[in-house]
């Protein structure tokens, strides 16, 4: 049976080499992490400043950008988009947007309140507008730095100028809005035999608005009114 030989022990100087390797391992991951942490604390508080639908919103706009570089490469093709987009689309996804289609027909419900009045004609315009320009966005962002999230001691005023075609944009806008005001607008007919209960015609559309709202509320509160006998 062979004897095994004892492996020779260390000397000083080799366990000493040894240890400062590993120390000069630790002190280079120790500040890997801290300008990991640094990083990270810089992109949080970025997100912070960020909207609340950021995310989704920016989601949206990669969306569109596929969708149409899709469109574009089908268009070079010589195919038809559409069609090559429901190859793609299974049957339950099919039947959703079925749905929602049919739902768009008609998705005005009428008038509720000013509240969801104002909400819908917000989110029709906002659906009018343009695609959203990333670069320039960007390049806003980058001009500006922190002045771009609009924090609550930042002045905006002067740091930004409209182009003359987002100007003529607004112009065009609000001239075809006025337009379509003006082509709902009608002159009711008049009741010779109605109460007068008003003194002009605002007065009396707004009668008309209480009414409608609160007048099987207030039916006793009128006939007292009426008769003399209200407390």
């Amino acid at each position: 049976m062979a004897e095994t030989e004892a492996a020779p022990s260390k000397s000083f100087a080799e366990k000493q080499a040894e240890r400062m390797a590993r120390l000069k391992n630790l002190h280079t991951q120790r500040n890997e992490a801290r300008v990991s942490n640094h990083k990270e604390v810089i992109a949080e508080d970025e997100r912070k400043h960020l909207p609340a639908n950021w995310e989704s919103r920016q989601k949206q706009a990669e969306w569109l950008m596929d969708d149409l570089n899709a469109r574009t490469a089908a268009q070079e093709k010589g195919l038809d988009y559409n069609r090559v987009k429901l190859l793609n689309v299974s049957a339950a996804e099919a039947d959703r947007i079925d749905k929602l289609k049919a739902k768009k027909k008609n998705a005005d419900p009428g008038f509720s309140d000013y509240e969801a009045q104002t909400a819908r004609q917000y989110n029709r315009l906002v659906k009018n507008l343009p695609p959203r320009d990333l670069v320039k966005y960007e390049e806003q962002k980058e001009k500006y730095g922190e002045a771009f999230y609009g924090g609550p001691n930042v002045i905006l005023q002067g740091m930004h100028k409209d182009t003359p075609a987002a100007i003529d944009n607004m112009v065009k806008d609000l001239e075809g809005q006025i337009a379509k005001r003006k082509k709902f607008s009608r002159r009711r007919t008049h009741n010779d035999d109605a109460d007068i209960d008003y003194i002009n015609e605002k007065n009396a559309r707004f009668n008309k608005k209480l009414e409608r709202f609160y007048g099987e509320h207030t039916v006793e509160i009128k006939q007292n009114l009426e008769r003399g006998t209200a407390i």
